[in-house]
Parts: C-alpha cells; structure tokens; sequence
C-alpha cells in the first residue's frame, strides 16, 4: 500500500507539471501563429475559391504587403519598369492563367495572394522558419570527400555582369519521396560574397512539406544577407507583386534606371518587381546567373532519396523524356539581350550517377541543357 501511494505522488507530481507546461506551451504556440497568420493575410476586397482548395484574396494595394518593411512605409510602388528595352507591356489576353481565374477575378486596384493557412505554418519545422530556405542554398562544387550534402544539384551557370536574365523552362510534376523534401527548377541571379550573398530566384518546385500536395507551383525567393533573412514568395515583405493574374513566369530583368529587379512572363507581362533598395549588392547588377535542377535528399534508412529531379529522367533521354532549359539569354550592362555562349558557361552536377546535365547550342533552341534524373538507382545508393 505504501508502494502504491509513493507511486502515486511521484505520477502525480511529474504529470501535473506537464500539463501546465503543454498548456502553456499551447497557448503561447497558437498565439504566434494567430500573431503570423494576422501578419501575412491582409484585409480581403474579394475571396476566390482555388479548384486546388485554397483560397485567393484580393488585397487593395493600399494593403500591399511591401507596406510591413520598415524601409518602405511611405513607398510608391511602380507598376511597371520605367524603361522598357523590349517595349514590354502588360497584356495579358494570350496567356493562360491560374486556374483559380475561373472562379472569379480580382477588382482594379487589388492584387491577389494566396491565404496562409494555420496548416501550412504547422508544417514548417518550427514558426520562425516558415517561408525561410537553409543557408548555403546556392550551387556550389564541394571537396571530393564531401558526405551527406542535403542539396543536390544539376546546373549551368555564367560569371560576369549581367542586368537580367532569361529562359524557357518546361515544367513537370516529379515524384517527391517525403514531405520535408523538394524538387525545383528554378534561375538564380546572385552577387556579393557568401556572408552577405544577394539573391533573387524564381521557378517551380513540389514541396509538399510547403504546399500541402503534390502539384507543382510556380515560386520566387530572395535573400539580402545570405538566407539569414528573406524568403518564398511574399511570406516577408519584399517582392512587389502588381499583376492582377499574378502568374508567375520565366525572365527576370533589371530597370537601369532605378535599379529595380522585374519579374515577367512570356516578355511581356509584368509580375512585379524585387525593389532595389533591398540589396547592397544587386542593384548594381547580378555578377552570376545560374539555370538548373535542385533537390534535397534527407537520407533515409542511409539510403539516398527516390525525390526525381525534373522529369526524373536523365538529360540523355532527350526531347519529350528529360527537362530542358531552351532559348538562355542574359542582358548585359549595356543593356542588350544576348546567348549566354560567349560567356563560357560551366555546368555543375552533384552526383552524376543521380542527377546529371547535358548543353548544347542549336539555331532554334539556342542555348540549351537537358537535366535531371530518378535519384536512387543502381548507381546511386
């Protein structure tokens, strides 16, 4: 009986303070999703239901998320670049849009953006990483006996100094072998040093520890300090959407004149803008550009990923079987389109028995590479 009761005191006394804890722990956790989701979803003028299941609000750009950045509290957002090189405008009649377009548009004067859910901040590891990439998330060759890299990487990339760059990007939907892992295809246009990297990124990526699915999603990125701060799409103030389709595309050009850096789709629809008082490297002009495949690959069982790269087959397979990158252009400083060739691009492969990649160049495609692959195989274990 004795025995029984010390039991019971010694439970009592370890569960009770458990309780109290977790239920703090609780409150104060929902407090700050409550605090970030308030943040990062502005008042609504319109909701439109996605055929995915999200929901798409039309903020007035009174609202503009832009607005939450210190350095920009009395900011007038420039709708589009003030010098036009290709006499780019905003039509956007021949461009097939997002599909939650057809359950409605957004009014004049509004921009939409995707809610965030309390779902999608619970799947990030942790409230502060939300919307957040790891450091050291750009390409770059390793020692030899370098093991367990996360990041795994096909490439191509050019050095220099460059004002924009461009390419055609086909998209596919790879198999992603867990949630917290990603496949993306995407450009980076980068300058300073490793500490204080600058970086504006955009492409696709299947991220269901991100999304929630499967379904491949068009995303930017961008960093000022090295991915110390930053992040996806407009998850912190600093990129400027002001594209009431708000489709996100391939090509992505500097405004000579305020130093602005432009998204925009098929040459000629503006998506918005990276503002160049973001950065203290890149509004001078980005010093490397590089187009290419990225996967992360968290080892399980000691084995690597089965996470495709691409459209999980291997550059040789070709036209139809492997991704490619057609049609690479960068505009240089004094403002004109050309093929990256001159430049000597260096292609760059974290394991090739994985993922690899193959350039070319051809009068129709231009320059090219195909990328990608399965990841585990026989030769990759």
């Amino acid at each position: 009986m004795i025995n029984q009761i010390i039991v019971t005191f010694v439970l009592g006394i370890l569960i009770i303070p458990a309780i109290v804890i977790d239920g703090e722990f609780s409150d104060t956790h929902d407090a700050k999703i409550d605090l970030l989701l308030k943040k990062l979803n502005k008042p609504a003028v319109k909701s439109i239901k996605s055929p995915y299941g999200g929901i798409i609000d039309c903020v007035h750009m009174k609202s503009h998320p832009i607005y939450d950045h210190p350095l920009f509290k009395n900011y007038t957002i420039q709708m589009k670049p003030s010098g036009d090189p290709d006499k780019w405008n905003n039509d956007t009649s021949n461009i097939v849009t997002q599909l939650w377009t057809i359950n409605g548009k957004c009014p004049q004067n509004t921009i939409p953006i995707r809610r965030t859910t309390r779902e999608d901040i619970l799947r990030a590891e942790s409230i502060e990483s939300y919307g957040k990439k790891y450091p050291n998330n750009i390409p770059r060759r390793k020692p030899a006996n370098s093991t367990n890299e996360i990041h795994e990487y096909a490439t191509l990339r050019v050095n220099g100094i460059f004002r924009g760059a461009e390419a055609v990007i086909n998209v596919w939907k790879p198999y992603v072998q867990m949630p917290r892992e990603f496949s993306l295809a995407q450009m980076w246009l980068v300058a300073g040093p490793p500490s204080n990297l600058n970086t504006i990124e955009f492409g696709w990526q299947v991220y269901p520890g991100r999304y929630g699915d499967d379904n491949a999603r068009f995303f930017i990125y961008w960093t000022a300090d090295g991915y110390r701060s930053g992040c996806y799409n407009i998850d912190c103030p600093g990129f400027v959407p002001v594209n009431q389709a708000y489709v996100l595309g391939e090509p992505i050009g500097h405004d000579p004149r305020t130093g602005n850096w432009w998204l925009k789709l098929n040459h000629h629809v503006f998506i918005g803008y990276w503002p160049s008082i973001l950065f203290n490297h890149l509004r001078n002009g980005a010093t490397e550009i590089t187009w290419g495949g990225e996967i992360t690959n968290y080892r399980v069982n000691l084995q690597h990923t089965m996470t495709n790269m691409g459209s999980g087959g291997f550059a040789s397979e070709g036209y139809e079987r492997a991704s490619y990158f057609r049609k690479l252009k960068i505009y240089d400083e004094c403002n004109t389109w050309k093929p990256i060739h001159d430049h000597v691009p260096e292609y760059f492969t974290t394991q090739e028995s994985c993922y690899n990649i193959r350039y070319a160049y051809e009068t129709d495609w231009g320059d090219y590479f195909f990328y990608g692959g399965p990841g585990r195989n026989l030769y990759c274990t």
